[in-house]
């Protein structure tokens, strides 16, 4: 066996519909597309969600809440990720390039500093934003904090 020999397994495939070739094809004729309207003419394509004529899920179903098109997305990191990584490496600054590099954040990410676990090391530390509970941490611990 060599790949000029390989062929799928008999009853696996079918052979396509080849249309409008005639009357004697049995798909010649309106050629599968039926008997006028717009589906019958050359180049006629549907709208994306158009469910011909029903109205379409997209506008039957309700609508509520409000979604806020200035809102500011932050990558939180937590305080128990900056002092694992500050005693893995031992940093004295932790900022965006160093969060980067470790795969932390990426580059258009907005960071923000969360309060989650201990935090016992003197570092400074640069976010975009700072919880409450993080810079309190940092700041007992020593540190410092700085706004990006």
């Amino acid at each position: 066996m060599n790949l000029s020999n390989l062929r799928p397994a008999v009853g696996s495939t079918k052979s396509r519909k080849r249309i409008g070739r005639g009357q004697g094809s049995g798909r010649g004729g309106t050629s599968t597309r039926g008997h006028k309207g717009a589906g019958s003419r050359s180049g006629h394509s549907t709208k994306i969600g158009f469910e011909g004529g029903q109205m379409p899920l997209q506008r039957r179903v309700p609508k509520f809440g409000f979604k806020n098109a200035n809102r500011v997305e932050y990558n939180g990191v937590n305080l128990d990720v900056l002092q694992g990584l500050v005693e893995k490496y031992n940093l004295t600054v932790v900022d965006f390039d160093t969060l980067k590099e470790h795969g932390l954040v990426s580059k258009n990410d907005l960071v923000k500093v969360l309060g989650r676990g201990e935090f016992s090391a003197k570092v400074e530390v640069k976010a975009h934003a700072f919880s409450a509970s993080a810079q309190k941490a940092i700041e007992a611990a020593g540190g410092s904090i700085v706004k990006l």
